[in-house]
């Protein structure tokens, strides 16, 4: 081995440089700490191969719009080219902080993160819904249903919509509608004085601060049509978790909350040491929040082509539609994630779970395959709902 190349490796410098001694040392302009982030680009596994596109993109490499009273960033197809399904906006709002009333022409999905908010929102017959909001908790907003958020608290939450071309900033704002209608129009539908209008917003409020709300028993408002049928609200915590020895699950589609038509999702647990094992997804594309924790991610779309990412907490990874792949848990704490779906039923299909059912002679035959791993999948217990499977994988 060259000086230099020691000098490097023994100074804990990420290099591109494989273990079988394929590559060299780069000493030219780079960020080091995106390599230490990144080390399956830096020094891609021997078995990724083709020309996949970039499948993860950090909302900490997007750019922030600061309002008083919270912000907001997002990730679109023009983040992640890829991602045309889904996209997903990371919101905060302070303690009375509101996102205006507003409604999307996309259906929203939305996971709290942290603190606590309301949600209220009115539906074509006239039916309200008005609910409090706790970690864990999800709300659901089909098309064209008004709705806000206000916090009750610092509060921070995860929004996903049904279009990946969506941007949060091109929504349809109660105030913006005012401040483009003629204020003779205003007067004649609401039937008071254009005087009643002289101090509206001249745009768009988007988030602003006002005082935080009173108990959700003060607000309540009862309509005489009732409340909506089916609630925008899931507790997904509350669920008990599907678990397995590597880790667990939580599943949330229209099976167990109807009023999510067009939104599935699944809470993902993965243990160190363990990993999502190989699968793949036969109804849409996958788009994927990090928690906590760290991965990595290998995805295979045939005839040749795979390729590795690294994830951290705040990213976002994308899998195209059937395509296999799996999930990593490289660090040493618990690897958490959502795996989001355009879809009304979450699916899944397991590698291990269909060469387990499949006569043991084909599978030799077609892979040269010993014994032993016949064997180990014999043994497995495979349940008949469609559950997402983990294993544990040797350590290095």
């Amino acid at each position: 081995m060259s000086k230099q190349k020691d000098y490097h490796i023994r100074n804990h410098i990420p290099q591109p440089i494989r273990s079988d001694g394929a590559g060299t040392v780069d000493d030219g302009p780079r960020n080091i700490m995106r390599d230490l982030q990144n080390p399956d680009l830096l020094v891609p596994p021997k078995t990724d191969s083709g020309l996949l596109p970039n499948l993860r993109f950090s909302f900490s490499d997007t750019s922030m719009k600061l309002n008083f009273g919270g912000w907001s960033r997002e990730v679109t197809v023009r983040e992640l080219p890829i991602a045309t399904t889904l996209a997903g906006v990371n919101m905060s709002l302070t303690a009375g902080g509101v996102r205006e009333l507003h409604w999307h022409k996309e259906a929203e999905w939305a996971y709290m993160l942290l603190g606590r908010a309301r949600i209220t929102a009115v539906d074509q017959d006239g039916r309200n819904f008005i609910a409090d909001i706790g970690p864990g908790d999800l709300w659901y907003f089909p098309p064209g249903i008004p709705h806000s958020i206000q916090g009750l608290e610092q509060c921070e939450f995860l929004l996903v919509f049904d279009d990946g071309n969506f941007t949060d900033l091109s929504t349809l704002s109660i105030s913006d509608w005012f401040a483009h209608t003629p204020k003779d129009v205003l007067s004649a539908n609401f039937g008071v004085p254009e005087e009643a209008f002289a101090s509206i917003p001249d745009g768009q409020v988007y988030i602003y601060q006002a005082e935080v709300p009173p108990p959700l028993i003060e607000q309540k408002i009862q309509s005489p049509s009732g409340e909506v049928p089916l609630s925008f609200k899931f507790e997904l915590l509350k669920q008990p978790p599907f678990k397995t020895p590597g880790g667990s699950v939580r599943i949330v589609d229209s099976t167990n909350f109807p009023a999510s038509k067009t939104i599935a999702a699944a809470l993902v647990e993965v243990e160190p040491g363990a990993m999502r094992e190989m699968h793949w997804h036969p109804n849409n594309d996958e788009w994927q929040y990090y928690l906590t924790g760290e991965a990595r991610m290998t995805v295979f779309t045939g005839n040749g082509n795979a390729r590795t990412f690294d994830f951290r907490a705040g990213d976002v990874g994308y899998v195209p539609f059937a395509t296999g792949h799996y999930i990593q848990n490289t660090g040493s704490e618990t690897l958490w994630f959502l795996e989001i779906f355009k879809s009304d039923r979450f699916e899944d299909v397991s590698l291990n779970q269909w060469m387990a059912l499949t006569p043991k002679d084909l599978i030799r035959s077609n892979l040269h395959v010993g014994p032993v791993l016949m064997d180990v999948l014999r043994k497995e217990k495979w349940p008949v709902v469609k559950y997402p499977g983990f294993s544990y994988y040797p350590k290095k």
